[in-house]
Order: structure tokens, then C-alpha cells, then sequence
């Protein structure tokens, strides 16, 4: 019972060392059913900020796209896709540090 909870807890933790890797492996070689719960939910939890990170890469690309505004080439206005790329990472910060934390706190849980 005790490896079962240390790898689950692994798979929380491992969001410092193999976010995607470690717990997708061990959902496919676990046999025990708590321990593909605690794997699958990890890899949600690691999967979050993988999507955001796309997500963010995109974003960024629009914005520097758009950094030309009326046809004569000028950069005097500062609109909308300039100002987003801070916002969006200002909050994808914040909602790393919020999944790191509650990855935290999961695999503490499970280890007690």
C-alpha cells in the first residue's frame, strides 16, 4: 500500500521534473485503480498549463502581427492585441502557480 501512495503522490509532484511523461506512464503501467485515478487526474492538472502555453504562442503571434495598424505603416495607437500578451501572461502565471500548489497540496494528501 505505501508504493501505491508514493507513486501516486510521484505523479503530483512530478509537475518540477516530468509534467506530461511521468503520469501518463503510469496510468498505462499501474494496475491499481487508485493509482490511475491519482495519474489521470495529475495529468489533467499538467495538461492545463501545456494547453494555456499553446494557447499563449498563438496569441502572441496575432499580437505581433497586428502591430501595424492603418496602411501608411504607422505605430502611434496602441490597441488591443498590444496590451493582451501582458494580460494573458500575467494570468497564466497566476494559474501555474495555482496548479503547482494545489499539485502540492494533492500529493501531500495522498501521502498521509
Amino acid at each position: 500500500m505505501a508504493n501505491q501512495k508514493l507513486l501516486s503522490a510521484l505523479c503530483y509532484f512530478s509537475i518540477f521534473f516530468s509534467p506530461l511523461l511521468f503520469p501518463l506512464i503510469v496510468y498505462f503501467i499501474s494496475e491499481d485503480w487508485e493509482v490511475k485515478q491519482h495519474a489521470k487526474r495529475s495529468l489533467v492538472s499538467h495538461l492545463v498549463p501545456t494547453v494555456l502555453l499553446i494557447a499563449s504562442f498563438i496569441l502572441f503571434s496575432f499580437s505581433m502581427f497586428s502591430f501595424y495598424g492603418p496602411m501608411d505603416g504607422s505605430m502611434n495607437h496602441f490597441g488591443f492585441w498590444q496590451i493582451t500578451p501582458f494580460l494573458f501572461v500575467a494570468i497564466y502565471g497566476l494559474l501555474f502557480l495555482v496548479i503547482v500548489i494545489w499539485n502540492i497540496i494533492q500529493g501531500v494528501k495522498v501521502l498521509k
